[in-house]
């Protein structure tokens, strides 16, 4: 790519902004350097692999927090020098990066298959990480457990030190008089006491230094004098043992440099990507669809939808839609000046240079640029008095060079092309060069206020016309793009609006020719009737999209009432048969007993033919086959073991891949895959449902008499307290146990609240003494915590 194109369409600073979405020096320093490609697969590549960083990032928190460029440090371990700890905690903390993100991206091998093969050349760890961990602590301290030569040493050391510390606290205790201060401090590296001068030569000692009054001297009495040698001595061998634990970690690194270098470099680019995917985030942008011109008779075009200038701020840019019609070369845009022609031309070559960069653009998706070879751009004042070149002169000689290189597959951005010498003249240069830029089949884009330019794109095939669009009324651009229509120069009418004179106004308009002032006329309404069209059409867009929104709300709300349709049918047939199942093992039951005890079963069997009955009416249950290749059919009612729970429960609700459980207390979603199917016996009632109580014996224990039906209308398994008085609330806590146990509920829940706990005290006493209740709990702080008990009813 032009070097001076790139300066000029401002690439720099996006590059510059890049880099300031990276997470370590090199990756910045890859996005500083960042070029253009002029490969088309690589710069599908690049796109691709962009995409997959912001679909991750939607999904995932992705970071390489802690990462160096340790490239420095590594090259000086091969050399064989010695790393200092903090440098080798770099290593570490990058290595640890590296292997998180490795193993991240090998699970994430099939949906994001380019950011993986990245991640494939990210280093190993080559046990590095665990000897540095070993070795060294957070703060980067060489620890104790380092090796054990340094171990000893620093016991010898507290030892001697401890000793030297004894030994000089004598001499402050006994000769406090005669020192400056009650201190024990250290000049050159040994430990001293400060001696007033007056005293020198009482205390015979080494003078290692002097306050700068001479009133103190720092000496080091002569007894003390061996014990600070041997501590000397053993900081020294400290030292030494640091230096060659430091030194084995450093060959390690060193042995490994190549690999960790290599690392780093991927670890560069895959953070360089994750940081185009932040920037796209940050500008809103989105991949664009790359073509390639494939022969020269095969044009792409240019179709960017809602496009705004990344430098711009986006809450006062006007989007443009540069979406010329289908085989356009070329297209010439006029209007006034400060209308945002210039911007429209950078932003559209901007657009051609972040695409083959791998950066996503700020347009609406499903916008299309063509692939080019090269990227040429003409804007600006080239004028130089070092160079003694005029504007024109300037311009001129930066589009000869242009010239030189381009080719079919070139994108070429001219501002204000022939401008800066003689109108006829410079009109006449524009069109013989737009001419040549055809016939080389080039894309071009020009900004221009020549009239004959307006002419020639109109007559001209590839050629189209745009134009920046001016208010009228209030006198300013409105920075809008239409294509298809040339620009108006609206000077008369800004002049007449500015107060100039009508009868000058009018002697200007006769001076042209009446067939322009009738083109201009046209225009202007043609513009009108665009935008009265462009306005119906937008009304009508809104229109569907609210009819749009409003059918899938409607939609919506017919599924969700065909759901719950299905769902009250399902549970009333699940009601019939568990209701079904209880009375039939009841009459088993009672048939026992009456056999036992030698009864007719007449009026059993009357009961049996009423039953069939019922049975029938519920005989078709809601089913529900899962969709996979299991040919389970489960139902509503049916008792099933939750094989992740090991656990056994009670169907209670369907879905199309899923099912509700009823499991004692709490009830759980499994997928049909996580069910086992039971026997075909029909689940007992485990809560609401009737039972049969058994035969009742008299006091001669062979006086049997057949048992009694005792069907109790269930009161619900939740009785409600909040709010209510503690006398009221224990009333009815008494009737709805004596409701719950003649229903037969294997258990209840009792919402007391929380509150001052004086409802949840009186209920627990309460239950604690009643004979319906055999024991009671307290659930999890999910399922009400304290402000719930949950008691199970006596059998």
């Amino acid at each position: 790519m032009d070097p001076k194109t790139l300066q000029v369409l401002d690439y720099p600073k996006i590059l510059a902004r890049l880099a300031g979405f990276c997470d370590f020096s090199a990756s910045a320093e890859l996005a500083r350097a960042l070029h253009p490609t002029d490969h088309y697969e690589e710069a599908k590549r690049l796109q691709a692999e962009t995409s997959e960083a912001r679909k991750l990032f939607s999904k995932h928190d992705l970071t390489i927090g802690g990462s160096h460029d340790i490239r420095p440090h590594v090259d000086l371990a091969v050399r064989g020098g010695v790393l200092d700890p903090q440098h080798l905690l770099d290593v570490r903390s990058t290595l640890i990066a590296s292997r998180d993100l490795k193993k991240f991206f090998e699970k994430q091998a099939e949906e994001s298959p380019r950011l993986s093969q990245i991640a494939v050349g990210l280093s190993d760890s080559f046990g590095i990480i665990d000897a540095i961990s070993r070795v060294m602590s957070d703060r980067g301290d060489v620890l104790d457990s380092a090796s054990e030569k340094l171990a000893k040493i620093r016991r010898e050391m507290k030892i001697t030190h401890g000793r030297l510390m004894a030994r000089l606290q004598k001499y402050i205790t006994e000769s406090a008089h005669k020192l400056q201060e009650a201190i024990i401090t250290q000049r050159d590296g040994r430990y001293v006491i400060p001696l007033r001068a007056e005293f020198k030569g009482q205390i015979k000692a080494v003078v290692h230094d002097q306050s700068s009054s001479g009133a103190t001297l720092f000496v080091e009495p002569l007894p003390v004098v061996e014990l600070n040698n041997e501590l000397r001595e053993l900081e020294l061998n400290e030292r030494d043992e640091i230096r060659r634990i430091l030194a084995e970690l450093s060959a390690m690194v060193g042995e490994h440099g190549s690999e960790i270098k290599y690392g780093i470099e991927n670890l560069a680019v895959l953070d360089l990507t994750f940081a185009k995917a932040k920037y796209a985030l940050e500008i809103n942008a989105s991949e664009p669809e790359l073509r390639l011109n494939v022969e020269r008779s095969d044009v792409q075009t240019l179709e960017l939808l809602h496009g705004r200038h990344p430098l711009l701020d986006p809450n006062h840019v006007v989007p443009i839609d540069m979406n010329p019609r289908p085989g356009t070369r070329a297209v010439v845009i006029t209007g006034p000046n400060t209308g945002g022609k210039t911007v429209t031309l950078k932003t559209v070559g901007l657009f051609a240079l972040m695409a083959q960069s791998g950066l996503q653009i700020p347009v609406q998706s499903g916008s299309r640029i063509p692939f080019f070879q090269a990227v040429f751009a003409d804007i600006g004042d080239e004028q130089s008095i070092e160079q003694s070149l005029s504007t024109f002169s300037g311009h001129i000689t930066n589009i000869i060079r242009i010239l030189k290189h381009i080719d079919e597959n070139s994108l070429v951005i001219f501002d204000e092309l022939g401008s800066g010498t003689d109108p006829q003249e410079g009109a006449a240069i524009a069109r013989a060069i737009l001419n040549h830029l055809l016939e080389v089949g080039c894309t071009t884009l020009v900004a221009t206020h020549y009239p004959e330019l307006k002419t020639f794109a109109h007559s001209t095939d590839a050629v189209v016309n745009a134009s920046m669009e001016f208010d009228i009324k209030t006198l300013r651009p409105t920075y809008k793009l239409t294509i298809g229509l040339p620009g108006r120069s609206n000077a008369l009418l800004i002049a007449q609006r500015l107060g100039l004179d009508l009868k000058l106004v009018t002697a200007a308009k006769s001076e042209i020719n009446p067939d322009d002032l009738r083109a201009d006329k046209l225009l202007d309404d043609i513009r009108k009737e665009r935008n009265r069209t462009a306005r119906e059409r937008e009304k009508l867009e809104k229109a569907r999209a609210k009819l749009e929104k409003q059918t899938l709300e409607l939609e919506k709300r017919l599924e969700k009432i065909e759901d719950e349709r299905r769902e009250t049918l399902a549970k009333a047939r699940a009601e019939g048969e568990l209701e079904v199942a209880v009375l039939r093992s009841n009459i088993d039951s009672l048939k026992s007993h009456l056999k036992k005890a030698k009864q007719p079963l007449t009026a059993i069997k009357a009961i049996e033919a009423k039953m069939e009955k019922i049975e029938e009416k519920t005989e078709a249950p809601v089913e529900r086959k899962p969709s996979g290749s299991s040919d389970q059919v489960f139902k509503l009612g049916e008792r099933v073991t939750v094989s992740t729970l090991n656990a056994e429960g009670v169907i209670t609700a369907l879905g199309e891949s899923d099912a509700e459980i009823q499991i004692g207390s709490l009830r759980v979603r499994a997928g049909f895959d996580e069910l086992i199917k039971k026997s075909s016996q029909k689940s007992k009632v485990e809560s609401g449902a009737l039972r049969v109580e058994g035969v009742s014996k008299s006091q001669n224990s062979n006086d049997l008499r057949p048992a009694t039906l005792d069907l109790g209308k269930s009161p619900g398994i939740e009785l409600n307290l909040r709010g209510k008085l503690v006398d009221d609330g224990l009333d009815e806590l008494e009737r709805y146990l004596e409701k719950a146990y003649t229903a037969r509920l294997l258990y209840v829940r009792i919402i007391h609240g929380k509150g001052t706990g004086r409802m949840r005290d009186a209920v627990r006493d309460a239950l604690k003494g009643s004979s319906y209740v055999s024991s009671f709990e307290e659930p999890k702080d999910g399922e009400g915590g304290a402000g719930v008990t949950i008691a199970k009813i006596a059998n």
